[in-house]
């Protein structure tokens, strides 16, 4: 399969068979890749979950924001941006910091309905209204977090939640972090 068609999805199709297709993907575009190549595997899941959405009804559609965020090596209990689809976005986030920084401070997902309703939420992007945080683990640290904003409230539910935490198992297992 030429790479570029892993980003073809199909209209209409349910989200568990959207994040079905990125996970197959993935698997298949990490295939011996795994050392310098980290960012290049978050740069085509970042692609593949854009794309996914952007198949997908309202209010998957109006996903607004797709990337990840890396752990610093220069700076302890910092992430730095990763590769991400979306406006640019803020550079370093602290951990304990906005929605970013809470997961990965607690290494457990943050699904926020609202953000505007998140104690210490960082707006990078104005016209998010809703997020989800997977942190992203490795024997028992976290080595970066998949964060996806919506343009509309409640736009994440836990179908998303366990989905991307299988994604973040992918991930987890499929790069030398």
């Amino acid at each position: 399969m030429v790479h570029a068609d892993a980003s073809n999805f199909a209209l209409n199709v349910t989200k568990e068979e959207a994040y079905r297709q990125v996970y197959e993907q993935a698997e298949g575009l990490f295939e011996g890749q795994r050392n310098w190549v980290i960012f290049s595997n978050l740069a085509n899941t970042a692609s593949l979950l854009w794309h996914a959405y952007k198949s997908l009804s309202a209010p998957s559609s109006e996903v607004n924001w797709a990337g990840f965020y890396v752990l610093d090596p220069s700076t302890p209990k910092q992430l730095i941006l990763g590769p991400f689809h979306g406006k640019v976005a803020c550079q370093t986030i602290k951990f304990g910091k906005g929605v970013c920084g809470a997961a990965a401070e607690k290494m457990d997902t943050q699904l926020v309905p609202n953000v505007e309703e998140f104690p210490g939420h960082i707006a990078c992007d104005g016209d998010s209204k809703s997020e989800i945080v997977v942190p992203i683990l490795v024997e028992g640290k976290v080595v970066a977090i998949i964060d996806i904003d919506c343009a509309q409230l409640q736009g994440f539910d836990e179908t998303d939640r366990k989905e991307l935490e299988e994604l973040a198992g992918l991930l987890a297992r499929a790069c030398d972090w």
